[in-house]
């Protein structure tokens, strides 16, 4: 895995496109996503297809990239309705503890419908939302259509920002060779803190004092 990573910068568009589409369906699907890169990963993308002049290649990642992370959040979603989040929070946990599960779901709460197509752009709030609607029972075709709204306006930014930024430093090459290695080694290096640091959550036990997120599911469904 870590060779396939440090091959990213040199990779040719089908590379990108297989490491795109699998970190974004694992990060907006599974706990373990929490602690992935996904903003970084679509840039760097953009960045990188740039450098192999990939324009067509690019906009349909973006079409494609957004639909995974729209099915990637489904089930992420219904993970949450069948196990609820009782099980998410860690003693002594830096991101899955009580306080953030419960400032998660806060944010749920207070804004709905409208909560679910600003976590895209929330990290750990991306991940943990749809779980938390789930188990909260909010509405699945409200949840869908947020869903879909806040995949939309993520996925093809960040994909096409670094593309075409990348395209306006091509007259200056050491420029553009700078900004291609700076996204890739940020992807990289975030990749790696994340794999270290979801080790170091999941060695610690379930916090039993946190409470499911069922209670909220009228609320929710009515935002």
């Amino acid at each position: 895995m870590a060779h396939a990573f440090a091959s990213l910068e040199t990779a040719g568009p089908l590379a990108v496109w297989v490491i795109v589409l699998s970190f974004i369906f694992i990060e907006c699907a599974f706990i373990f996503g929490l602690f992935l890169p996904g903003d970084s990963l679509l840039f760097a993308a953009g960045v990188v297809l740039a450098a192999h002049g990939s324009e067509v290649s690019a906009w349909a990642l973006s079409v494609v990239a957004l639909i995974v992370a729209v099915v990637g959040n489904q089930v992420g979603y219904y993970i949450g309705r069948h196990t609820g989040t009782r099980v998410l929070a860690r003693k002594d946990g830096k991101v899955l503890n009580r306080q953030n599960l419960e400032k998660a779901r806060r944010f749920l709460d207070q804004r709905g419908f409208w909560a679910i197509v600003l976590a895209r752009w929330l990290p750990w709030v991306r991940t943990l939302a749809p779980m938390i609607a789930g188990a909260a029972r909010m509405d699945v075709k409200r949840f869908t259509l947020a869903t879909t709204i806040g995949a939309v306006a993520w996925v093809p930014t960040l994909v096409l920002a670094g593309y075409y930024g990348a395209g306006i430093l091509e007259q200056l090459p050491w420029l553009e060779t700078a900004a291609l290695v700076v996204s890739v080694a940020f992807f990289l290096v975030g990749t790696g803190w994340g794999i270290w640091r979801y080790r170091q959550e999941m060695r610690k036990p379930i916090d039993e004092t946190s409470e499911d997120l069922e209670h909220m599911g009228q609320r929710t469904s009515t935002n």
